[in-house]
């Protein structure tokens, strides 16, 4: 096709709104942008152009994000499969129960009440997963009274109180039984929650003065008698 006809057809496209690049794509042939920049630069343009144009850019940039997001996350799994891959030797760790002792008292030290007076362990968290690994550690760890736990849920005014005992029930493996009366937070009355995958928080009480006393001691214990390693640090 000689430049003339290219031209003609070029200028064409253009007088119905097309983009160089689209017109690029029709005519099957790279002209550089500059090119058509000026055989086209008089043309009057459709009056809907600009929201075409809009609208395009609009769609490359979703599109965009969406490939960007689409790498990232693929890196944030790789990322975490390598920080799995190089723990991986950690699963049995827990079946030494001195090693899983430690990691109680120190979770507890952490999320559980200090209170000396109260005599008896209390450990809250609105995390299923946290509350599932105290308890598990606990079991593991000790000869445990299930008689002696009790549960309260500390939840907002709009959420549903049976459905909360039931969820903490089946997570914990403690019976409905055992909760005590929900607390509900006065601050959220008359506001509706936000997050609807909230389960609230689930505060566990054990009755044993004994049990709370060597959890507290444990991370003591140990520091104790590392205190000089560590201050070389």
């Amino acid at each position: 096709m000689d430049k003339l006809k290219l031209k003609e057809k070029a200028t064409k496209l253009r007088e119905k709104g097309k983009t160089y690049l689209e017109i690029q794509k029709i005519l099957k042939v790279l002209i550089p942008k500059s090119t058509l920049s000026y055989w086209c630069h008089s043309i009057p343009l459709p009056l809907d152009y600009q929201r075409r144009i809009q609208d395009y850019n609009k769609f490359n940039l979703s599109k965009a994000r969406k490939i960007a997001l689409g790498v990232i996350k693929a890196k944030r799994e790789k990322y975490l499969q390598s920080v799995a891959g190089r723990n991986k030797h950690l699963v049995t760790a827990l079946k030494n129960k001195d090693t899983a002792k430690i990691v109680l008292a120190v979770l507890y030290l952490g999320e559980g009440a200090k209170n000396y007076k109260r005599g008896s362990i209390m450990f809250g968290n609105s995390d299923p997963f946290i509350i599932n690994l105290f308890l598990y550690l606990l079991r593991y760890c000790y000869d445990i009274d299930e008689s002696k736990f009790r549960c309260t849920l500390l939840c907002r005014a709009d959420q549903n109180i049976k459905k909360l005992e039931k969820f903490w029930s089946q997570i914990t493996k403690i019976p409905s039984s055992r909760f005590y009366k929900a607390r509900i937070d006065p601050r959220t009355i008359g506001k509706p929650s936000k997050k609807l995958d909230y389960k609230g928080v689930c505060k566990i009480d054990y009755f044993s003065a004994d049990l709370f006393i060597e959890l507290m001691m444990i991370p003591k214990i140990i520091y104790k008698n590392n205190k000089g390693s560590w201050r070389s640090w």
